[in-house]
């Protein structure tokens, strides 16, 4: 087995970015309609759940208004409409660029998730990349000596994770860094004041930490796995007869190899990480996609909710067609994904 990925040719190259847009072009005319599928199935189950959606809307005023102006907001709002109807409208005007008003919020539903977006984004990003960091160190250290000590206990910690749901983890960390330790336990800033690069950095410490944590089992169970099956490679093999040391051999010949599948997991398991996320938001209040997303589920607040569905959908789909096609760009192995 050769653990060197073979260098592509001018017309490799060519032939090979055809491949990555039509690999692009099928996920798009799969993702789109599924996306579009998913947010029905949205109202739909919004209409069914126990809420009341006019209740939500005028809050402490509900008690105070007649049958009669009840009856009036609600045809004003298409409240007595059938779901269909309501996600029909709904469809109608995100294709002319409206995604609606949020109810909840009385804004409209592009402003909250401008609002909102950017901090989820950046607990996202922050929470993977130190899960990637920490995954590393731990296959690598795992792979390199498999079944010693340090295999055990990265092993160990990776299944102690895994058993744990985010929002335990998320009650632990407060309770020992939080409340034992001082570090902010909830939301972006303290005392009401603007955020800060300062106080974000601050804030972030815990859930980022959490975030990370509950992502490590399936990415360092990955890695380690492709890493131990590189370092049984030929290429290896007769790089160490070459005389050449262990970490040019991890370097050059075993992780470039082992992260190739690694992109794909990444991408595979995106879901994942949003789903996390917003657990991870809920517990330290983070001023995110999650509580817009509660609010929305519980006020029967359909414009929101679909969007934030139909972004968190197209992230996944995105998400997963990128990596594939870097999958094909890296790797001149592979022919299709």
């Amino acid at each position: 087995m050769n653990a060197r990925v073979p260098a592509l040719s001018p017309a490799s190259r060519r032939s090979r970015t055809r491949e990555v847009f039509s690999l692009l072009g099928r996920r798009a005319l799969v993702g789109v309609p599924a996306t579009a599928g998913i947010t029905a199935a949205v109202f739909w189950l919004a209409s069914l759940a126990p809420f009341n959606p006019l209740a939500q809307y005028l809050g402490t005023q509900y008690e105070h208004a007649t049958p009669a102006q009840r009856e009036a907001l609600a045809v004003q709002l298409g409240l007595n409409d059938a779901w269909y109807a309501i996600w029909g409208r709904w469809i109608g005007s995100v294709v002319r660029g409206d995604w609606g008003t949020s109810r909840v919020f009385g804004q409209p539903v592009a402003q909250v998730l401008t609002e909102r977006l950017p901090y989820t984004a950046l607990l996202v990003g922050l929470g993977l990349l130190v899960a990637i960091a920490l995954s590393v160190l731990l296959a690598v250290g795992a792979a390199r000596r498999p079944g010693s000590l340090i295999d055990a206990v990265a092993l160990g910690l990776v299944h102690l994770a895994q058993a744990i749901p985010p929002f335990v983890l998320g009650l632990v960390a407060i309770a020992v860094f939080a409340i034992g330790l001082g570090l902010p336990a909830g939301g972006a800033s303290s005392g009401g004041l603007d955020p800060t690069i300062g106080g974000l950095a601050l804030h972030l410490v815990l859930p980022v930490g959490v975030l990370a944590v509950t992502l490590l089992p399936w990415l360092v169970l990955n890695l380690r796995a492709s890493m131990l099956e590189a370092l049984e490679s030929d290429a290896v093999l007769a790089a160490r007869g070459r005389g050449l040391g262990e970490f040019t051999v991890l370097r050059t010949h075993v992780l470039p190899v082992a992260l190739l599948p690694f992109i794909t997991v990444l991408g595979s398991r995106l879901g994942e990480l949003v789903t996390g996320a917003l657990l991870v938001e809920a517990v330290f209040s983070w001023p995110g996609l999650a509580s817009a997303t509660v609010s929305s589920a519980t006020a029967g607040d359909f414009p929101l909710l679909a969007a934030v569905t139909a972004l968190t959908c197209a992230a996944v789909f995105a998400g997963s067609a990128l990596a594939d096609a870097c999958y094909l760009v890296l790797d001149p192995r592979v022919s299709d994904v």
